[in-house]
This record gives structure tokens, sequence and C-alpha cells, in this order.
């Protein structure tokens, strides 16, 4: 596949928002020094610091969230007030608590047990660059409708930066929202597109369960939390599968347990700790007290008292069937329909769905494997990389959309 934009196509000369090879340059080494000092959520600052700096001198003026961190710019709007409601462009700026692992290139992470393991960094290179273009064809007099950039905090810490961004007021005025997110299966120049839904909801559970402990060798004079929790880990899952429709997806899985500390001593204290994932909006609002129900049910067989905490995560994201066409669109006059696959619904979470409760929107899988490779990548690794290819397909995707889409009072 080329990695040039296609000149051949069907209205693609005469849209404009390609990169020049300065901006190319400079994007890609944007990206590695924000590979080099990753940050947590809600502590981004000079992440976001150095966001404000670039957008101020193109001559922007993005505005710092309450949060701290984080920031949103509008471009083309004048006096303040937008005639036409605004086309956001979404980017989550944290990283990960994870030791970067790679080796052979110079712009591995420079902080102790922290990476962009999830391509956050590209996400934010992504919307700059497309900001960028976007402002000069403003002044060109070429952009059509205002735009908004959004570069959103800690979308990695639950129940995600999108709630106090939006708290912050992001979504004021906006009509539609878009996000890419990338995918270490699909090549770099392609994206991959689904309307509905394209990722899983996804909350957190943590449950103690308490009684009175004793000797292993008289078990009838305790509550045996040890057993009582094994039955917790391996019946309430298969409970849960009987109660929600199959196709709801709904799925506890554990990824913590912890009881005792001798082999002849029952304990008195036992913990377990997992994820809640669900395919469908309707089976993740009745989950909390699905869930809560089978637990009490398990446990209460065996005397145990329990405590549960079930932390909401994210909702699914839903895309909107005629905001990923768009996106389709866009990608389509950029570089062909050949850069285009079909992707399906992940486990996975993500907070760009509470956007999508309150505007259209939709999120593409943005390409970042270098064609060939066979070796299997996977987000949330150390080693994770991508090919830096996918930073100006990227940027032309948010551009040719945000130029498509039909401006309506």
């Amino acid at each position: 596949m080329s990695r040039e934009p296609a000149t051949d196509l069907p209205g693609s000369a005469a849209l404009p928002g390609t990169l020049s090879t300065a901006l190319r340059d400079e994007l890609i080494a944007f990206r590695r020094d924000l590979h080099m000092h990753p940050e947590l959520g809600n502590q981004e600052f000079r992440t976001t610091a150095a966001l404000k700096a670039r957008l101020e001198k193109a001559g922007l003026r993005p505005r710092v969230l309450s949060t701290g961190t984080g920031l949103m710019c509008d471009i083309g709007v004048r006096d303040g007030t937008p005639e036409l409601p605004l086309f956001a462009l979404r980017a989550d700026i944290d990283a990960l608590p994870i030791p970067d692992t790679k080796t052979g290139v110079a712009y591995r992470s420079t902080v102790p047990d922290r990476a962009h393991a999830c391509g956050h960094d590209v996400h934010t290179t992504t919307v700059l660059g497309a900001g960028l273009v976007l402002a000069e064809l403003d002044r060109q007099g070429l952009l059509t409708r205002p735009v908004r950039l959004i570069f959103q905090p800690a979308e990695e810490v639950l129940p995600g930066g999108a709630t106090d961004s939006i708290e912050s007021g992001v979504l004021e005025g906006v009509g539609k929202i878009i996000a890419v997110h990338c995918d270490p299966r699909v090549d770099a120049g392609v994206i991959g597109l689904r309307a509905g839904a394209i990722t899983s909801a996804c909350d957190r559970l943590e449950i103690s369960l308490d009684g009175p402990g004793g000797h292993t060798a008289r078990p009838h004079l305790t509550t045996d939390l040890v057993t009582a929790v094994a039955k917790v880990a391996t019946e309430v899952p298969a409970l849960l599968a009987r109660r929600v429709d199959t196709r709801a997806g709904l799925a506890v899985t554990w990824g913590r347990i912890e009881a005792g500390h001798a082999c002849n001593v029952i304990p008195q204290h036992a913990e377990l700790s997992g994820t809640v994932r669900c395919l469908d909006l309707p089976s993740w609002r009745a989950a909390p007290d699905l869930v809560h129900t089978a637990i009490d049910e398990i446990a209460r067989l065996y005397g145990a008292k329990t405590e549960i905490t079930y932390v909401r995560g994210v909702p699914p994201v839903v895309n909107d069937p005629a905001v990923a066409e768009l996106l389709r669109e866009a990608q389509t006059a950029r570089r062909g329909a050949s850069a285009i696959e079909d992707t399906e619904q992940s486990l996975g979470g993500e907070d760009f769905s509470w956007y999508l409760e309150q505007v259209p929107g939709a999120m593409a899988r943005l390409g970042v494997r270098t064609p060939g490779d066979d070796i299997q990548r996977d987000l949330h690794r150390g080693d994770f990389d991508v090919d830096e290819y996918a930073i100006e397909v990227g940027v032309e995707l948010f551009t040719a959309a945000a130029l498509l889409d039909v401006p309506r009072d």
C-alpha cells in the first residue's frame, strides 16, 4: 500500500489538509517526546503544557480544563460564540503505570514504571496535528465549520476522565465528536470501522468476605472462608451466565484472590477482585444488581458476610451510524476504500463512551502495525510501539472528516 494520500480518487484533489514534510517530521518528534515523558492520569502537567505552548504558537487560544490537566481549543470560532455546532476531535493524554521494556529505540520512557503502552501519545499527536492543519485552513478561509480539540486526561482511571472533562464544559456547543484508538492488529495506513458498539462496558469489582476463623481440624466451628471465596470465584460467573442473555456477553473475570497466611489456620477475612465486562448497554445497566445478588446468594450458603464495592467504569462505545459513515467517506477520500476494514466489537473499555451518551459520534481503530510484521503485539504491554506513519493517517482522517461534514444550522 502506498504511503502517500491518493490523488486520483473522486474529490481527493479538491480536499485540502494533507501534511507537509516539515509538519510530519515535527509531529513524529512531538510524539517521541511524549513517549519519553509519560504521565499518569490527572498528573499530565508536562503534556498539557507542551500542547498549550504549541497551540498558542499557532495563534490559537487553548484553555486548560478545570481539573488542572488536559485542555480544549476552538478553531474557527468568532467572538467567542460558534455560529454552527462544533465538530469535536478528542484525544486522551495519560499513560500507564507499567515499565517500558522496548529495546533499540532512542525514545524509550525516561520515567521508571511509566509508559505510553496504549498509544495515547499517538492519539494526542494526531489531534494536535489536525488542529494545526485546520487552523491554517481557517486562516485561508477554507474551514467550513468550527472545530474543537479536546485533550482529555485520565482515560485509564475508572470511571475515566471523560466525565470530569464533560463537567469542565468540553461538550458545550458540540454537535458531533470523533476519535481514534491505536490497533496493533491493523496495518498502518488502514483504519477499522464499525457502526454500533465497538467496545464493551467495563466495571471494577472488589469483594470482602468475613467470618469466624479457626483451626483447620475443626472447620465445622468456623466460616470456611477459603472455600467460600473459591465458590464465589467459580460459581458467580456461572450463575450470571444463566441469568443474562448470552448475547449480552456479560463476563466476570477475576484478577486477584487472597485468603489466609498459614496452612492450618482458617482465616477470618478473604478478598476477591476483578472486572465485569458487557457487550450491550441494557445488560450493563442491570449488571450491578445482578452481580450483587449472585455474590450474596453464594456467600450465604457458606455463612460468609460480604462487603461488595462495585465501581462503575464505562459503558460501551456505541458509534453513531451516520458519523461512522462520515469517517468511512473521509478515509476513502484520502486513501481509497481499500484503506478501510470492518472491525469487531472488543471487550476492552474506553471512556469515549461517556461523550456518546450526550452527542453523536464515532471512534475508528487506527492501524499502527508495520505492514508485513508478523509478530503478535498488543496494547498495555511494555514493548508496545507503533509505525509512526499512523500519525499522518490519523491527522488526515480527522481533517477530512471535519471538512466533509455538512454544516447545518
